[in-house]
């Protein structure tokens, strides 16, 4: 069964949580060994998963923020370095719908191959040299021109989802200018290659290891915008990632009760789950999570209900606050 082919959000959920059953068993392995789980994101594309957020024109079911935060959530749940790591290209495929700040031509294109060849996009941002790409550091990557086109040099950090990607959107300052672009890269560009460099203590089968560049040479059309470093947006599609760790806390939970409701020591009778101490632990989990829940829903739901107009002030009050994440 197709995702995209049910009617509902809720059956869309409950689909989902019988392809991500086998996530949670193969979780573990992938932790101990930093390795990527790449039959979990085959799975997720046969169940048509990363289409969704695809924009309805194009042949996409373009699905809501606050349905995107449930079925990202869903999928951490099972194991969440997935949910994180296809959450990128969910996101960013929702947030360039929303935007279109792409050529209208070129977003097209990517979105046809979205949904005919399964190709799967993040953003390459982050370096070791600037720290935070939301904190206003230019990127020590380059862009020049050549002839009808760019050459591209440096070495992005955290590119999640590295082993499996199609397109890489980098960031690189343009040389001759103060300007900085987004350049879109595809993986078989010659001079790119992806260092396995991810060995954290958590997340370890997101794949966020280093993207090399070494004289890449795109077309000009594939500088598809100019960005603003350090310049806060309302970017409701960034929900991606609360909604991930909402769905650990979760499976935290779980694990928990299961625990407590299992253990027994000798020194009591029944479990530890009878035990007053840890009943009023499981109900104040119960009451953080209940609360993040709400709090994360609402806020994607109000997301959803707004309007451009709504979410340019939202962006220009950010401005004026000067929000240091």
């Amino acid at each position: 069964m197709i995702l995209s082919e049910l009617k509902t959000s809720i059956e869309r959920v409950e689909l989902l949580k019988n392809i991500v059953r086998p996530f949670a068993e193969r979780a573990s392995k992938h932790d101990q060994e930093a390795t990527f789980p790449v039959e979990n994101i085959e799975d997720l594309k046969k169940s048509g998963y990363h289409t969704l957020t695809v924009p309805a024109q194009f042949g996409g079911l373009d699905i809501s923020l606050l349905e995107l935060v449930q079925l990202q959530e869903t999928i951490a749940r099972a194991d969440g370095s997935t949910a994180l790591a296809i959450g990128w290209h969910m996101g960013i495929v929702k947030h360039l719908g929303e935007k279109r700040s792409w050529e209208p031509g070129m977003f097209q294109t990517f979105c046809e191959e979205v949904l005919r060849d399964g190709v799967l996009i993040n953003n390459a941002a982050s370096e070791s040299g600037t720290g935070s790409p939301t904190r206003g550091g230019k990127p020590e990557t380059t862009a020049f021109r050549k002839g009808n086109g760019w050459v591209i040099t440096g070495r992005k950090t955290f590119t999640t989802m590295s082993p499996v990607l199609d397109y890489f959107v980098v960031s690189a300052s343009i040389e001759g200018s103060n300007e900085i672009g987004n350049f879109l890269i595809h993986k078989d560009r010659k001079g790119l290659l992806i260092e396995e460099t991810w060995d954290s203590i958590a997340m370890r089968g997101t794949g966020s290891h280093d993207l090399v560049l070494s004289n890449v040479e795109i077309p000009d059309a594939n500088l598809v915008e100019y960005i603003t470093p350090g310049k806060k947006q309302a970017t409701g599609w960034l929900l991606h990632i609360p909604a991930c760790y909402l769905g650990i806390a979760k499976a935290a939970q779980e694990y928990a009760i299961r625990f407590a409701s299992s253990y027994s020591p000798n020194s009591i009778e029944g479990t530890i789950a009878d035990l007053p101490f840890v009943k009023q632990k499981i109900g104040e989990m119960e009451l953080y999570i209940q609360q993040s829940q709400h709090y994360l829903y609402s806020v994607a739901r109000k997301w959803d209900e707004s309007n451009e107009e709504d979410r340019q002030k939202c962006e220009r009050n950010l401005g004026q606050l000067n929000i240091q994440w």
